[in-house]
């Protein structure tokens, strides 16, 4: 990965394929998947990231 500094998603097991989300700046937000050989990084803004968030904990509502 880049040098930039990069968080490991908490829903994340020891070992496993996890996510990595990185904001190198105000108005951009990274993503990328430690078992992506790759290493693709794909970046947003952080209003869609947060509409991305809210869709994931609504969907696992009971």
């Amino acid at each position: 990965m880049s040098p930039q500094s990069w968080q490991k998603s908490s829903y994340c097991q020891e070992g496993d394929a996890c996510v990595h989300i990185s904001t190198p700046a105000p108005t951009s937000v990274h993503l990328t998947e430690s078992a992506d050989p790759a290493k693709t990084v794909l970046a947003t803004d952080p209003a869609a990231f947060g509409a991305l968030l809210q869709t994931l904990k609504a969907s696992k509502r009971p």
